[in-house]
């Protein structure tokens, strides 16, 4: 934990919090912290700056923090991504917050078997653990936007040329395509497939609806390696 994050419900008074559960078992184990250490702290979706431990016990740990510090500037991309294996799916989620992905859609794919959409690493709360998770390593504030899309077709045809605008779309696919470009200047929306890769139907509507296939290389990458190896190379 790079970053303690606080939330509103922590402030008991305009530069007081109160901490408890995960987030003081790792100020006390980890941390080793003792009253009148400083930590960097900052407010989901706010500024970032210092605390200073007033008290600490096993049971609560109370700090005056000062927030004056804006957080990470967002990569300016929009992830489409096939909903991945639920094994796999905490782990990009958190890369993707950590490496500061402004937005995430999650599609389906014929590829994306249909146990997938069960998970229960899909319920909200699930979702923004992981998510604050990213953030606490990245010392970030700003969570990323996240959209689920179960079909398919309408979404392309119908919002996917919206959603791309004027910004670079590609979609990332094994094949005889030009490599992925490398330090883009500006907005792009990157499509990733599933595991297997996007069938030649959906890189077709893909196409259609703008985006434009590259490709890293004759190697075959699992879904989580692919996210973290492209969004580096488009950053």
């Amino acid at each position: 934990m790079n970053l303690l994050l606080l939330d509103e419900p922590d402030f008991v008074s305009a530069d007081r919090v109160l901490l408890r559960g995960r987030r003081l078992q790792h100020m006390r184990e980890i941390h080793q912290a003792n009253p009148g250490d400083s930590l960097r702290v900052g407010l989901i979706g706010g500024l970032m700056g210092s605390g200073r431990i007033l008290s600490l016990t096993a049971q609560q740990a109370e700090l005056e923090v000062s927030l004056d510090q804006p957080p990470p500037p967002k990569l300016p991309l929009t992830l489409l991504l096939a909903m991945p294996r639920p094994k796999m799916f905490r782990r990009i989620l958190q890369h993707c917050a950590t490496l500061g992905v402004a937005q995430i859609v999650l599609l389906n794919s014929y590829r994306v078997e249909k146990s997938f959409w069960q998970t229960p690493f899909l319920q909200p709360d699930s979702i923004r653990e992981n998510l604050l998770l990213g953030l606490e390593q990245a010392r970030d504030t700003v969570l990323p936007e996240l959209h689920i899309e179960k079909r398919f077709k309408p979404f392309v045809e119908d919002r996917l040329p919206e959603l791309l605008g004027d910004s670079l779309g590609l979609v990332a696919h094994p094949g005889d395509y030009p490599p992925c470009p490398r330090a883009v200047d500006g907005a792009v929306t990157l499509a990733i497939g599933p595991e297997g890769g996007w069938i030649a139907y959906e890189v077709d509507k893909l196409i259609e609806a703008g985006l434009q296939p590259v490709q890293l290389g004759e190697r075959i990458l699992r879904v989580e390696t692919a996210v973290t190896a492209l969004l580096a190379r488009l950053g």
